[in-house]
């Protein structure tokens, strides 16, 4: 079995729909777990019974995110902003804890002086901390590598990049998040690279590229990449973080396929289905 957990990333599958609301959805559509990076407009202790109620979990939480309305993605590489970051960092895992999830992502962010030395001391010293306050709690710290294709700038826009900072604090303490999007648009070659690193791997993201919408409207080669993780043994969870290319409802047509063991646009299934998703 590849992953018994199928997660919608609901900051952009059901986005027409209030927050708590596309949760239930997306138990209905038969996902098994939800993620999204800062659900905090839904209370800890509702958000723990809204999960309860449809029975599903929260997969992955963002962290130190920063304003929005200013463009900020991320403030762990931003070289001043230190006090927001652990200010920001401490609710996220504090919800986190609250909720159960297993998963927190420290989000780097565009410095202005671009991947300097600065900006490389800020980051490492902020995931420093954010290691240090997971030491003894059941959340681990989660690292993506996200493309200039979709952030312009981003400080930790790629794999190797990850790879680096998790081999300094250990895959004990920092996993990684693979994003097939973001693999492909840096032309990163994910599929071979799972073999030799997929204990390095603690959650996946799911969009085709070009595009970044729903598996099957792209060139991503996701049978063989699906395959890969199931040779390695890989049982965290897979999220869906795509654009619909309509409404969410109408794209989800692959999802069944996918529970059930099959790759749609392939002739023959790529997982049989006694091992295949639920």
């Amino acid at each position: 079995m590849v992953s018994n957990r199928l997660s919608a990333h609901i900051g952009y599958l059901f986005n027409q729909l209030p927050l708590e609301s596309r949760i239930e959805a997306a138990a209905k559509a038969g996902f098994t777990a939800v993620e999204h990076p800062q659900p905090f407009v839904v209370e800890a202790r509702q958000m723990r019974e809204v999960l309860r109620r449809h029975d599903l979990v929260f997969s992955q939480i963002a962290a130190a995110v920063g304003d929005a309305g200013k463009g900020e993605k991320g403030l762990a590489a931003l070289p001043g902003r230190e006090a927001d970051f652990r200010e920001e960092f401490k609710r996220s895992l504090g919800y986190a804890l609250e909720i159960g999830c297993p998963l927190i992502h420290p989000m780097a962010g565009v410095p202005e002086g671009g991947p300097g030395d600065a900006a490389t001391e800020t980051y490492r010293r902020n995931i420093d901390f954010a290691v240090e306050s997971t030491a003894s709690v059941p959340v681990k710290v989660l690292i993506e590598a996200i493309s200039h294709a979709a952030v312009p700038g981003y400080f930790m826009s790629s794999i190797e990049a990850a790879v680096a900072v998790q081999d300094i604090f250990g895959p004990g303490n920092v996993s990684l998040l693979v994003d097939t999007f973001h693999a492909a648009a840096t032309d990163f070659d994910v599929v071979p690279w799972i073999s030799e690193n997929s204990y390095r791997i603690g959650h996946v993201h799911i969009a085709d590229h070009p595009g970044r919408h729903e598996p099957g409207t792209g060139r991503f080669p996701f049978k063989d990449f699906l395959t890969a993780l199931q040779t390695e043994g890989y049982e965290d969870a897979i999220g869906f973080e795509y654009i619909p290319t309509a409404t969410t409802e109408a794209g989800l047509a692959f999802l069944q396929s996918w529970k059930s063991g099959q790759w749609e646009t392939d002739s023959q299934p790529f997982l049989n289905k006694e091992r295949g998703f639920r």
